[in-house]
């Protein structure tokens, strides 16, 4: 019994070690990046882990950098990212629900050709997308905003399966009271399904809010800089720069921090419904 118990106990501080290994791993690059935030260097370039001196002078520059509109990277990317989640996730959760609840021609069909189209990324339709959108002269926000939220009613199945755990008896008790389809989903639905909502939500804002191939793409024709995104900007505001990027390397840091700022906010107040999401989408197939 006590030998028992010495193994268990070799074996749970092997485990925290372990944890505490792949937790710094994570943690130290975010950390070096906050800190190379703040670093004063005259040449852009951080070359220590620990900031010799002490500066905001790398977020007051990229924002008033007048060759690189970063307050206009801000709010193209906020426009998109507000829209593409309130789009997206209504057409997801609705889809979901349809496909739940209604039965009608051709919906197991739909449901494996949705599930074999989902295997494939995303990225492998950029060419496609790239010559409809120049054919259409749509390479700008909109043309983005559209690639964003072209695709959304695929992602139901995560939606459906939460859906698929609500009895269908709440349905059929509201209908027999006069209720109709619409006002089920509505009343009945979508008060149940806040956590699917919630994460739904979240991972429509955080693809566009972190995209970088897909604006790269559309939105590199473009040659007003006020017209990026965060992403797509920050790239350009190094790559321009040529000869002298490392000049830029502290603001192109700073404006990563910047960018991940929103993200972590949302994640620290909405995760308990993230993950209520998740796992409630998982139950049920």
């Amino acid at each position: 019994m006590k030998s028992y118990t010495n193994q268990r106990r070799l074996s749970l501080i092997f485990r925290y070690i372990l944890l505490i290994l792949l937790a710094i791993i994570w943690i130290l690059p975010i950390v070096w990046i906050v800190l190379a935030s703040f670093s004063f260097n005259d040449t852009g370039f951080v070359s220590t882990f620990w900031p010799e001196k002490f500066t905001l002078q790398n977020y007051i520059g990229i924002f008033t950098n007048p060759q690189y509109p970063f307050g206009n990277w801000i709010i193209n990317t906020l426009i998109i990212s507000l829209a593409s989640m309130v789009v997206s996730t209504f057409l997801t959760i609705s889809v979901a629900y349809v496909l739940s609840r209604l039965r009608f021609a051709f919906r197991k069909p739909f449901l494996q050709i949705a599930l074999v189209l989902g295997m494939f990324p995303g990225f492998m339709s950029m060419i496609a997308l790239y010559y409809i959108l120049k054919g259409l002269n749509m390479l700008n926000l909109f043309g983005l905003f559209l690639v964003y939220v072209g695709g959304a009613g695929l992602g139901f199945y995560v939606a459906k399966g939460f859906f698929d755990t609500i009895p269908r008896s709440i349905d059929e008790a509201a209908e027999i009271d006069g209720a109709t389809k619409w006002q089920v989903f509505v009343h009945i639905g979508l008060p149940l399904s806040k956590p699917m909502i919630v994460y739904t939500a979240l991972t429509a804002f955080i693809a566009p809010w972190t995209d970088f191939i897909f604006s790269g793409i559309i939105l590199s024709t473009s040659g007003n800089a006020k017209d990026y995104t965060i992403a797509y900007g920050l790239y350009n505001m190094v790559h321009t720069a040529k000869g002298n990027a490392t000049a830029y390397f502290a603001q192109f840091v700073a404006g990563c921090v910047i960018i991940a700022i929103p993200i972590t906010i949302l994640f620290v107040f909405m995760q308990k419904f993230y993950v209520n999401g998740i796992t409630a989408g998982a139950d049920k197939g």
